[in-house]
């Protein structure tokens, strides 16, 4: 805990670069949020997705995803077009894979995701965070504990959401339902693996008492080796997804490698050095 500044410095950094993204260029929203037009293809044989991707995205048409369906055609979602720019994509495959497909379907859709959806999304979280952080508290038998790890969750949640309105400027990344899904699974890592730290604390302090600050340290030196090789098990899949896994979930795959790096740095180097920090001005104050 002797370089706690250091530590808050990093996360400072980090939060004010993510921050200044927001500000300046805000988040990318895909279709999901906005809404766009879904066609369907039939293809006689199998041909990979990436292959359609870039030979649609030839035709200067942006394709927001695409998916093969239980049938085993390909769906495709796109930013709203217009029928001039399905006769282009139809004539760019066709000159492709000539006689080999067939369109099932093709229609104009609203968002998926819709205002209502993420108002209710936002007071899920800030529902689940108080209750966190009352869990929290009851367990450990201090509010300190309980807000400290909450701020170490929102440390994660800024951090990811700043990352991705810089990767939506400088490389097109796009706020959809897989990144919702991946911030709600990078939120849920991040508790987890403080809580394993804070329970570390509260052993020690049963056993042989003493210090928050010295407890902390035996704590940390304790569980980090079991922390790190847990993330990078994670870690190492995850940039195997972000490479290989093709574009359909590159992004999602992105944020998740992003959210476990953050949620790994949190615990140990965010939620421990607030908790310890708290304890010694608490300690000041009654003094």
């Amino acid at each position: 805990m002797r370089y706690r500044l250091v530590y808050f410095a990093i996360s400072f950094i980090a939060i004010a670069c993510g921050v200044y993204g927001l500000i300046a260029w805000g988040l990318k929203v895909g279709v999901d949020f906005t809404g766009g037009s879904i066609i369907e293809y039939r293809f006689k044989n199998s041909v990979s997705t990436e292959d359609l991707t870039k030979t649609i995205e030839s035709g200067n048409v942006s394709v927001a995803s695409v998916q093969t369906t239980s049938e085993g055609n390909y769906l495709f979602r796109f930013p709203p077009i217009t029928e001039a720019d399905k006769t282009k994509i139809t004539s760019t495959l066709q000159e492709k894979y000539p006689d080999s497909f067939e369109e099932l379907r093709f229609e104009n859709v609203g968002p998926s995701i819709g205002p209502e959806l993420v108002k209710k999304t936002i007071t899920a979280l800030l529902v689940s965070a108080g209750l966190i952080l009352l869990w929290v508290a009851y367990q450990f038998k201090s509010i300190k504990f309980g807000a400290s790890a909450v701020l170490a969750m929102l440390h994660d949640s800024v951090v990811l959401s700043g990352a991705f309105a810089i990767f939506g400027h400088f490389f097109g990344a796009e706020i959809d339902f897989l990144f919702v899904t991946a911030m709600l699974t990078i939120l849920s890592f991040s508790v987890h693996d403080t809580i394993v730290v804070y329970d570390r604390i509260r052993e020690s302090q049963r056993k042989v008492g003493g210090d928050l600050t010295t407890l902390a340290n035996k704590a940390l030196t304790e569980t980090m080796v079991r922390s790190l090789n847990n993330s990078f098990t994670i870690i190492f899949m995850l940039v195997a997804l972000a490479l290989l896994g093709g574009s359909t979930i590159k992004w999602f795959a992105v944020a998740l490698l992003v959210g476990t790096v953050s949620g790994t740095y949190s615990s140990p180097f965010v939620a421990v050095p607030i908790l310890v920090t708290w304890d010694n001005l608490e300690k000041r104050f009654k003094k």
